[in-house]
């Protein structure tokens, strides 16, 4: 095995360490205090440092096991995996290693724990201990107390959920070596008093892509310049994961396995603090807490208060490295769907540690310094090295906090102006199936209704579901179900100042992510928690659908407007059955009432075992089936109709490598293939130019990210999809994509951009004209732009008003919710050409949700959320904004599968 390196140790002088760190305030080691300059170039050293470290022989290096030295190489998932592998092969009785989720590419997730012995033998019970603690409504302050003298401190370590962000994977390699091979008295206390969780790397997927596409590029040697190809990764790049996702945002809607995994594990052991490590531009130092403004209310103050202890503990580390870090300045903790946000309405300390990346070996800053992959590895090994101390040092007083957080949480439930969510779940069964499944999967409680009960002046019935705020979740609870989480009133009034000064507002993310808004589910926020029988809801987020009547002798019908009955046409069209829908909405001569867009099975047509196939679709899709013995409508159109149309089994095509949006293009295949179950074909902008799209009836072009699809394309590919279009294709606009169909002499769609609405003086300004200015009033006018656009919204949730009376929103109620993000505000269709099928509310009730300028609301107001436009036998369709944003915008995806298959159904293609 490789020697490991002895440093001889020297006595602390600094005050901080003498305040903070018992453990700290003995030695320093003296290879660190002569090596102080050289750590900035730690590549050239025998990672890790640090000080009075003494390493065993029995504990295998990154070397001894992957064949080169710590940080000398980018290392893969697969030899991250096979490292701790073999730690936890060689010395089980410290270190296990727990898998905990598959990644869309099949590789494992894991955890690994690090503790000394005897603690590692008693892991289960330190997690039962904590299981409880998180619940005081099972325990008295004797008992809680009990538990806490009996537990150790727990840390939870996150790395690389960007996978292109490389160095906090490698570090976590340095952490578990150190830990396990130092033999020093310093690390045996760690051990001693902690229990250490270490996610080496959250996104195998994206790195996995990143190591393959840089290496593919460097040369004889690895180049510092920032324009060199190993320093600019193709599309998609490696950020995100298989589905393209950026899996930092996912944290409240647990779209991705990956995230799902992992909050199943925090809710298992609840570690008292959770690090989620990160990189970011190679010219900026190293990031820690605290964060910047504004914090979300439903963070306390004693959260806010470690939070300033953690910063201050790796401030001591750092200036005794002779690191550069800030603070505050970016990465707020608003928005509660990162990793260093979610874990704080659980109750525990969650925040994020961003280093400077060098993305490869060597990068070259604008100061002319070059950061070398060791400097990362290195500096978040010391970040986390200080964390972990830090929980040692103080963690009866982190549990004290986590129980006391859970314990008030459900006294301010109790007595709160919110004390329960009703959701009478009377519309869209899926909706409120997956939403309930969404909240149980994070540790909230909901319940279900046994019976019919009246709360807050409403009746309900049977079914709907509850969650009482009265729960150690409430901070939770009320964080994602609220209609709106406000900023700093102070934080909103310097935003306004800003913008007013022409300077860049310091929101960092969306300002709204209600869950029942963006799900479009009705809710009722009660002041009372009703009294009624109820069940503990349990059940997965697809709950198996069933067939009424089976034996109908003419066929069956499908009710149409939610995920479940969108599931059973993708499925059912694709094993070939026949199924028509209706236009309109109809009476069946039973009586029932079914919405516009239902679908019609008749057996005719069919395969002889339809009742066979209906009953299995039923069950796989949550679909609820009514058989019908004849296809008598009293009223409305009957299957014959021309209202009521065959549903095929399209092809579709997407725009997939620049210049499209890698998250629109991820998200929004997802939600096609993984929420409807149905394939998509990605397809290079290079092959849409010219290639032979005759086989597809549908091509998505997502939002893009930089340039356009005009450009793209090419006036020749431009003209090739037109063509395809007349002939009878689908093409649906996403976002910014939608700017392609609108550019021209001849657009496809006859909307146009608007830029911003200017006020009459400044539009009656003649800037050739000399004239006097004589206040700063009237120079803020005459400087303005007569054709700049709209300023920019970061992200808010806006009502939509749905036209009832077009087959394009079959199903959709008259309202539904839009995440508005961005500046592209279109102009109407005129009727002439086409309709505007959803548009927003007018300008007192279209804010929804988050906060929006208020010259945005005015003009945002009644413009188009989506337009349809004949062209030929085809039709363009186009969403002004993302319907699939981040997939968890579930109340719009009726609408996005209308386009799709009511669209082709619609459209008059050679068949």
């Amino acid at each position: 095995m490789t020697p490991r390196a002895h440093c001889t140790s020297k006595p602390l002088a600094s005050p901080l360490k003498q305040t903070l760190s018992p453990l700290k305030k003995t030695l320093l080691s003296t290879c660190l205090l002569a090596g102080t300059a050289a750590i900035s170039s730690a590549a050239a050293q025998t990672l890790p440092v640090f000080p009075d470290s003494d390493y065993s022989d029995q504990v295998a290096t990154v070397e001894d096991i992957l064949g080169y030295p710590l940080a000398s190489k980018v290392s893969t998932p697969e030899a991250i995996q096979r490292y701790y592998q073999h730690l936890a092969d060689q010395h089980p009785d410290r270190i296990r290693l727990l898998p905990y989720a598959t990644s869309w590419e099949g590789r494992q997730l894991f955890y690994v724990v690090i503790s000394s012995a005897e603690n590692l033998g008693q892991l289960d019970q330190f997690e039962s201990n904590m299981r409880q603690l998180a619940d005081p409504r099972q325990l008295n302050d004797d008992d809680a107390e009990s538990l806490i003298e009996q537990t150790p401190a727990s840390i939870w370590i996150a790395n690389s959920v960007h996978g292109n962000e490389i160095s906090p994977a490698e570090a976590s390699m340095a952490t578990a070596y150190h830990l396990l091979a130092d033999q020093s008295e310093r690390t045996a206390s760690l051990l001693d008093e902690t229990l250490i969780y270490i996610d080496p790397m959250q996104n195998p997927d994206g790195r996995a892509r990143f190591v393959s596409r840089y290496y593919a590029t460097v040369g004889l040697n690895p180049s510092t310049d920032r324009i060199s190809a190993e320093h600019n990764e193709p599309w998609p790049n490696g950020r995100t994961n298989h589905y393209l996702f950026d899996m930092n945002r996912d944290w409240l809607a647990l779209t991705q396995p990956e995230t799902r995994g992992r909050i199943d594990a925090l809710l298992n052991s609840y570690p008292l603090i959770f690090i989620d490590s990160h990189e970011m531009g190679g010219d900026l130092p190293y990031y820690f807490s605290p964060e910047a403004h504004p914090f979300n209310p439903h963070i306390t103050e004693p959260q806010r208060e470690v939070l300033e202890w953690v910063g201050r503990s790796n401030a001591g580390w750092f200036d005794d490295f002779g690191y550069d870090y800030f603070t505050r300045e970016i990465f707020d903790a608003f928005y509660p769907g990162y990793g260093a946000s979610w874990p704080l309405y659980q109750g525990a300390i969650s925040m994020t540690y961003e280093m400077g990346s060098a993305r490869g070996h060597h990068f070259r800053t604008r100061d002319g310094e070059v950061l070398t992959y060791g400097d990362g590895v290195q500096q978040n090994f010391v970040a986390f090295m200080s964390s972990i101390e830090l929980a040692a040092e103080r963690g009866d007083e982190l549990q004290q906090r986590f129980y006391q957080y859970r314990k008030n949480a459900i006294e301010q439930g109790s007595r709160g102006d919110v004390r329960s969510y009703v959701f009478p779940a009377t519309r869209d069964a899926a909706g409120h199936q997956k939403l309930a499944a969404v909240l149980s999967e994070q540790g909230i409680e909901v319940k279900v209704a046994d019976e019919g009960f009246s709360a807050c002046g409403t009746d309900y019935q049977a079914g709907a579901y509850i969650v009482n705020a009265a729960q150690p979740t409430y901070h939770l609870i009320r964080t994602l179900l609220d209609e709106n989480v406000p900023m700093d009133e102070d934080f909103i009034e310097e935003q306004e100042r800003l913008r007013a000064n022409n300077l860049p507002d310091q929101i960092y993310d969306v300002t709204a992510w209600s869950l029942p808004l963006m799900f479009n589910l009705d809710v009722e926020a009660c002041a009372s928690a009703p009294r009624v029988a109820s069940t503990t809801f349990s059940g997965e987020r697809i709950a198996a659908g069933s067939v009424e009547n089976p034996d109908a002798e003419y066929g069956y019908i499908v009710p149409w407007g939610d995920m479940n009955a969108v599931r059973f046409l993708s499925a059912a069209i694709q094993q070939g059955l026949r199924v028509r829908s209706s236009d309109l909405e109809f009476i069946h001569d039973s009586k029932a009432r079914f919405p516009s867009g239902s679908l019609v099975l008749s057996r005719a047509g069919n395969p002889d075992d339809l009742t066979e196939v209906v009953t299995q679709l039923a069950s796989d899709t949550g679909a609820e089936v009514t058989g019908i013995d004849s296809s008598w409508m009293r009223q409305g159109p009957n299957v014959g109709s021309a209202n009521v149309k065959t549903m095929h089994a399209p092809n579709i095509a997407m725009a997939w490598d620049e210049p499209t949006n890698v998250l629109s293009a991820g998200s929004t295949r997802f939600v096609i293939e993984r929420e409807g179950n149905y394939p998509v074909t990605a397809i290079r902008p290079a092959q849409l130019r010219s290639a032979d799209l005759s086989r597809y009836q549908v091509l998505i072009l997502p939002a893009t990210a930089s340039g356009d699809y005009s450009q793209a394309f090419g006036e020749q590919g431009s003209e090739h999809i037109r063509r395809w279009v007349e002939n009878g294709g689908v093409l649906i606009t996403l976002g910014n994509a939608t700017r392609f169909v609108v550019d021209g002499e001849n657009p496809m769609l006859n909307s146009a951009v608007e830029n911003k609405v200017q006020p009459e003086e400044v539009a009656r300004i003649n800037r050739d004209t000399a004239e006097l200015i004589t206040n700063d009033a009237q120079l803020n006018h005459r400087i303005q732009d007569h054709e700049a656009a709209p300023d920019w919204v970061s992200g808010v949730l806006a009502r939509v008003n749905v036209d009832q009376e077009h087959w394009l929103t079959a199903g959709v109620p008259e309202q539904v919710h839009s995440l508005f993000v961005g500046r592209d505000i279109y102009s109407p269709l005129t009727i002439n050409h086409g309709r505007n099928v959803a548009y927003f509310a007018g300008p007192d009730e279209v804010l929804a949700s988050g906060y929006l300028w208020q010259e945005n609301r005015e003009q945002i107001a009644y413009k188009p959320l989506v337009m349809v436009q004949p062209q030929g036998r085809g039709m363009v369709i186009s969403f002004t904004q993302e319907p699939n944003y981040r997939a968890y915008m579930d109340g719009m995806q009726v609408l996005l599968f209308n386009a799709i298959f009511r669209g082709a159904a619609h459209a008059q293609p050679t068949r």
